[in-house]
């Protein structure tokens, strides 16, 4: 508690950017935290073909791909370590809502059983590159209806009538905030991974201040990053643990530096952060590393 009333306290005083709260991981310490909640797992060389960047007139400032209906509503991983399947699934709902026009939930449980052959470890950790070869491999991924998550390691109990989409590979996303913008606004949501291991993350709720409170004390410049958008100077570009869901950006008043943000899907269920979403910095040089290991299902 004193962490959360200590930052909470900087933020009345314009010194944070974003408030915390006490949620369902308050009775972990941090390392708890990181060795339950942080399942993503890093690896050194991409398979994926490379993403060939669009030739757009111009970007758009802001994309949202909610409210095109192509994202399924936040789900929980409680105490697996399954993010990197909870990312893919997300990835491929929203591929394969393009292709069909039907938003289906898939089956991250399908993926924590069944794809360690391709590398995952279930509970223990993956990838969503991992899980995007298993998808292609096995030919298909079931519905969460028909194979529902219960958030431990178990056999594998695929089964093919309940199919409800497949990939024919993934194509991984040049290590930059501008390719991984250009890949939201063409592509749909797009499978990333970060440093989520600080308290500041744990216990991340929004900004509840607006931009005039500040006025007095901060240019415009400044007081616009006071809005909730998630900034932290210690996480890390490189340690990256955490698998996510980018669904769109955009940014808090009229666009400028320090303003902009990414929107992120996490998979800790609707009372962590915004409704189970979080806003992340954009284009201050790639923090927390979300442009790091950006991928997508090819469909």
């Amino acid at each position: 508690m004193k962490v959360i009333e200590l930052h909470n306290w900087e933020h009345s005083q314009g010194r944070r950017n974003f408030t915390l709260a006490m949620n369902a991981f308050g009775d972990m310490t941090n390392e708890e935290f990181r060795l339950v909640m942080n399942g993503f797992q890093n690896q050194k060389h991409k398979k994926g073909d490379m993403f060939q960047e669009p030739a757009l007139a111009e970007i758009p400032p802001s994309v949202d791909w909610r409210k095109k209906g192509c994202v399924t509503p936040v789900k929980d991983q409680g105490g697996c370590g399954s993010c990197w399947a909870f990312s893919a699934t997300g990835a491929l709902e929203g591929q394969m809502f393009r292709k069909t026009g039907k938003l289906v939930s898939l089956s991250e449980q399908n993926l924590v059983d069944c794809s360690r052959a391709q590398g995952n470890e279930g509970c223990s950790g993956g990838l969503m590159d991992n899980a995007f070869q298993y998808v292609k491999d096995n030919e298909g991924l079931d519905t969460e209806e028909s194979y529902p998550y219960y958030g431990t390691d178990d056999t594998c109990k695929y089964k093919p009538e309940f199919s409800a989409a497949n990939d024919t590979g993934f194509v991984d996303i040049h290590k930059d905030e501008r390719s991984l913008m250009k890949a939201v606004a063409s592509v749909g949501p797009i499978s990333v991974a970060l440093d989520a291991s600080l308290e500041s993350f744990q216990f991340y709720e929004k900004g509840k201040v607006t931009v005039s409170s500040y006025l007095e004390i901060f240019t415009p410049a400044m007081t616009s990053v006071f809005l909730g958008i998630y900034y932290d100077p210690d996480c890390s570009s490189e340690d990256l643990n955490h698998g996510v869901l980018v669904v769109g950006y955009g940014f808090e008043g009229v666009e400028m530096d320090n303003n902009k943000y990414w929107i992120v899907k996490n998979s800790w269920g609707t009372k962590w952060g915004m409704d189970g979403y979080i806003k992340m910095a954009k284009d201050l040089d790639n923090h927390c590393g979300i442009a790091s290991m950006a991928s997508y299902p090819t469909v």
